[in-house]
C-alpha cells in the first residue's frame, strides 16, 4: 500500500503517494471540496479546473491521499518547492499547493494528518518551514493547527491568505 508514515493506526485512514491511477478520483474529492465553499456558484464553477491535477503535475508536486474503504480517497494534499520570494527571511520552504477532505469526511482529523504527513515531508528535507496559500474559508483551519498569517507586504505580489509554520531541527 505505500504507507508514508505518520499514521500510528489509531486514524479510521491510511496515508500514502497518490499515483497516475488516482488522478480520476482525486479530482473527483476536489470538486466536491470546492463545491462546498461558500463562493457564488459560477465562480466555483469557472474556478474548478486551476484546482484540478492532471499527470503533468505529479512530476513536479508530491500527491498524498488518505483512504478508507470508502469508494476513492476521502482526503489529499499536494505541496512542492516554495518560491524563496514568498517564504519568510527567504529562506527555503515547502508550499503546501492543496489539501481537501471530502464533505463528510472533514474535521475528523483527516486535513491535520495531511497536514502532518507534509510537515514530515519538509522535515525530513530540513526545510525552514511550511507555507500555505489558503482558500479564505480555510483560514481557520491553519491558525488552529498554529500556523501564523503573514503580513501582506507587496499587495501586487503577496496572496492574502498566506499562513506559516516554522520548523525546528535537533
Amino acid at each position: 500500500m505505500n504507507d508514508l508514515g505518520g499514521n500510528s493506526g489509531s486514524k479510521p485512514f491510511k496515508l500514502r503517494r497518490a499515483d497516475l491511477a488516482d488522478l480520476e478520483a482525486v479530482n473527483g474529492l476536489i470538486e466536491a471540496a470546492v463545491m462546498g465553499w461558500a463562493l457564488p456558484e459560477r465562480v466555483k464553477r469557472l474556478s474548478l479546473a486551476s484546482y484540478r491535477y492532471d499527470k503533468h503535475d505529479l512530476s513536479f508536486l508530491e500527491l498524498a491521499v488518505a483512504e478508507t474503504a470508502y469508494p476513492g480517497p476521502i482526503g489529499v494534499a499536494a505541496w512542492e518547492p516554495a518560491d524563496s520570494a514568498d517564504v519568510p527571511d527567504g529562506g527555503a520552504a515547502l508550499l503546501l499547493h492543496g489539501l481537501y477532505v471530502a464533505p463528510d469526511r472533514q474535521r475528523k482529523g483527516v486535513g491535520t494528518c495531511l497536514f502532518e504527513m507534509a510537515e514530515q515531508a519538509a522535515i525530513r528535507k530540513r526545510l525552514d518551514g511550511v507555507l500555505v496559500k489558503a482558500q479564505v474559508d480555510a483560514a481557520g483551519f491553519f491558525r488552529g493547527l498554529g500556523l501564523e498569517q503573514l503580513p501582506v507586504r507587496n499587495p501586487e505580489r503577496d496572496y492574502p491568505h498566506r499562513y506559516w509554520r516554522p520548523l525546528c531541527h535537533p
